[in-house]
């Protein structure tokens, strides 16, 4: 009897071992994928900064014969000057000197056009794309796409440029170059889209086709906290908990799943709190965590996805600009200059910068008196150095960095709880209120004070508006997203005239924190409070 009841056992036993066997294989082939395309992408940057290299030399090499070649033919014109003196005073006929007059005057024009072409200014303009690759060389995640942009950036650029001037001497066709190459670089990064005018022009919306998602496990222990995209290769995400979890997911190439890559723990050091908000470097190799100011406890913390000691992953700076409370945010600027900005609730608005060494920044308090209640939620504009906050005290402040001073200071009817530029409209940004019904707000940054259009949601479960509902603008600008109380996704199309949703989608079984958008998929990625994270299908 014994041994027909032990034969079951062994076999649970050892299909359980295969199973386990079989996960950690799956998820050992998901990192070799991830770390192949690292290794491809570093592949790409070494061959594209060495073909810079190449060309940056042949430049250097252009304009050193031109310069040569400029000072012959002056030292040619200034004996030609002699000639025609001496032609003159011995009053010869008109026709023998014209040619030199002729050619002086052909000369002097060039050498005075010359001058503007061959501009020693030119190098430190060059000098942009190496600051990135010096510091394109500490990204790791999925960096080699923000090269490959680069790279067609500028070949469309050179394009452009030699169609529109080739009729120009050769050596002012060069500067242009180098200046077009720059411009683009710089603006189409991200192209600004006029979005404003189509708010609320539509009597009907657009809908978004959205399929019933397939649900994981979160595999935390704890509420989920937060959802953000890696903005280098968005099918890489994170989450965090209150168990103080950091997870890094892959999904699946055609959306169907999604595979978990690693679990870190980045609970701070003394008081061992979680991470309250959390965002990703710009070039996708580590994540940057902040916490609470009380007690003396750590401040920031980063992870460094790419290292292979579990022990080290994690580094807790030292810096404690923040005086008290919570850190409500942390997020970077969208700016040439590698910085991010952090709202707490001591009232400060504080900006990071790094320093020479690695994973070392040194902070500088933008305000701590313009807000009188936390800071909630802060964000960089695209096309100036203003950083918004938004903050319990229902006011929204847009500081110039470069003046050191607010540019504008708006009040509402109620608090705020987080602010959000469009993607495509530079202008435009978003402001979550406590308002029921009114919750969302957008704001044109040239008419200040001016709100252009309200909607939100009627919650069913509870009265209350928690700031732990995010939202998320989709890759176009056109829609917001936005997790509830409820189980439900609230998607807006901002073209809709009309204050409530233009569609409410079933995603969960409790309350939804937040859904994000996918560039690379037609995808959206939620999480909720029944601890699964949710993959549903849009088109």
């Amino acid at each position: 009897m014994d041994r027909i009841l032990k034969k079951p056992k062994l076999e649970e036993e050892s299909n359980g071992i295969k199973e386990e066997y079989e996960e950690q294989e799956e998820a050992l082939v998901a990192l070799i994928e991830h770390r192949t395309k690292e290794v491809d992408h570093v592949k790409q940057k070494i061959s594209y900064y060495k073909s810079q290299l190449e060309q940056a030399e042949r430049r250097l090499n252009d304009s050193q014969s031109k310069l040569a070649r400029l000072r012959s033919r002056d030292s040619l014109t200034g004996s030609r000057k002699a000639i025609v003196d001496c032609n003159r005073n011995v009053k010869e006929e008109p026709k023998s000197s014209s040619p030199v007059c002729i050619e002086e005057s052909n000369s002097g024009s060039q050498s005075n056009s010359r001058p503007q072409i061959i501009i020693p200014a030119v190098k430190p303009k060059i000098a942009e794309p190496v600051k990135l690759a010096e510091s394109s060389t500490k990204a790791s995640v999925g960096s080699g796409s923000r090269v490959g942009a680069l790279v067609s950036t500028q070949s469309n650029g050179v394009r452009k440029v030699k169609e529109e001037v080739s009729c120009k001497p050769s050596d002012e066709l060069e500067v242009v170059e180098v200046q077009a190459k720059r411009t683009k670089r710089k603006f189409e990064q991200k192209e600004h889209k006029e979005l404003i005018p189509l708010i609320r022009s539509y009597s009907s919306p657009s809908m978004v086709h959205c399929q019933p998602g397939v649900h994981i496990s979160s595999q935390h222990k704890r509420k989920l906290r937060s959802l953000v995209l890696c903005p280098s290769d968005d099918q890489l995400f994170v989450t965090s908990a209150l168990d103080g979890i950091v997870n890094l997911w892959q999904v699946h190439s055609k959306g169907s799943g999604a595979s978990l890559l690693s679990s870190t723990d980045c609970v701070s050091t003394k008081q061992r709190r979680w991470p309250e908000d959390i965002t990703w470097h710009p070039h996708g190799g580590s994540l940057f965590c902040v916490y609470t100011a009380d007690a003396g406890d750590s401040q920031l913390s980063i992870l460094d996805l790419n290292s292979s000691q579990r022990g080290k992953r994690v580094t807790y700076s030292e810096e404690k600009p923040h005086v008290k409370g919570i850190i409500n945010n942390i997020v970077f600027m969208p700016w040439a200059d590698l910085c991010f900005v952090t709202g707490g609730s001591d009232h400060a608005v504080v900006i990071w910068k790094e320093k020479d060494g690695e994973n070392s920044w040194k902070h500088k308090s933008l305000h701590r008196n313009l807000h009188s209640s936390a800071v909630m939620g802060v964000a960089g504009l695209q096309q100036k150095n203003i950083v918004l906050s938004a903050g319990a005290d229902k006011r929204i402040i847009g500081f110039d960095v470069m003046a050191g001073r607010a540019d504008f200071k708006h009040q509402i009817e109620c608090k705020c709880m987080s602010v959000l530029p469009n993607p495509s409209d530079f202008n435009l940004f978003m402001v979550q209120t406590g308002a029921h019904e009114r919750q969302l707000r957008l704001f044109d940054i040239r008419l200040r004070q001016t709100e252009i259009h309200a909607f939100g949601w009627k919650q069913e479960s509870s009265e209350s508006q928690s700031a732990l509902i995010n939202q998320a603008w989709s890759p176009d600008g056109l829609y917001i997203t936005s997790g509830s109380a409820d189980p439900i996704i609230h998607i807006f199309d901002i073209r809709y005239n009309s204050h409530r949703p233009s569609q409410s989608v079933k995603a969960h079984q409790k309350r939804v924190f937040k859904a994000v958008w996918l560039n690379s998929l037609p995808l959206l990625v939620s999480i909720s409070s029944d601890l699964n994270i949710g993959l549903h299908k849009v088109s």
